[in-house]
């Protein structure tokens, strides 16, 4: 392939992975506008918008285990997108529950938030993105340096593991999809639980070039 269309290739993938992500959407608001969405719509858009949230995050995680397997570096400048789409599902799913569901009744939601275990591990997941979204543009980097900022943006894992459980939780009977999330979460995890000790130095030596520390999943 030229020089010149590979450039362009590589361009042209950042819109189209953000129009991409922003397809869910557009299928939730058509489906609102059509209403072609079940009898409860509300309940559609909230349970949609945090799958698809749980699924962003699951991308994210993947995309450095890709990147090392098939050596495409390229991937690596989606995670930020994908992760920040993350976070953008996790927002409408929070909107559409305090805002449609709860209607901004603070006192309900905050008894919702204490005694219903799945409400409770949903939101901590949330919260946790939250200082993950924040802290992504390349100037907090520099503002807090790499390691501290890398230590922080491990916590991307436990909002994942959180997710996951906040769905096994809420849906109760049929547990097949939170539960092939939740062996993917383990399986991507366990990837970087096997790539750090590789990495790791061993007592006779510096380890391998090949097995060098494998970058910190973020909302980057």
């Amino acid at each position: 392939m030229a020089p010149g269309r590979s450039d362009r290739i590589r361009r042209l993938m950042k819109p189209l992975v953000f129009l991409l992500g922003l397809m869910p959407l557009a299928f939730l608001v058509w489906g609102f506008l059509t209403d072609t969405l079940s009898a409860n719509p509300i309940s559609d858009l909230t349970k949609e918008s945090g799958v698809w949230t749980l699924r962003f995050l699951v991308i994210t995680l993947a995309i450095t285990p890709l990147r090392e397997i098939t050596g495409w570096n390229q991937l690596q400048r989606f995670r930020r997108m994908v992760g920040l789409f993350a976070f953008f599902y996790g927002c409408m799913h929070f909107t559409t529950y305090i805002y449609l569901d709860k209607f901004f009744e603070w006192q309900e939601i905050v008894k919702d938030v204490a005694k219903r275990p799945f409400i409770t591990v949903g939101f901590s997941a949330f919260a946790l993105l939250v200082p993950l979204a924040a802290t992504s543009p390349n100037v907090m980097i520099k503002w807090m340096g790499g390691k501290r900022w890398r230590l922080l943006h491990r916590l991307v894992y436990v909002s994942a593991v959180a997710g996951v459980v906040h769905y096994l939780w809420l849906v109760k009977a049929d547990t097949r999809r939170p539960l092939t999330y939740g062996l993917l979460v383990f399986i991507l995890l366990a990837f970087r639980l096997v790539w750090y000790w590789k990495a790791r130095p061993s007592k006779t030596g510096p380890a391998s070039p090949a097995h060098r520390p494998l970058p910190s999943d973020a909302l980057q």
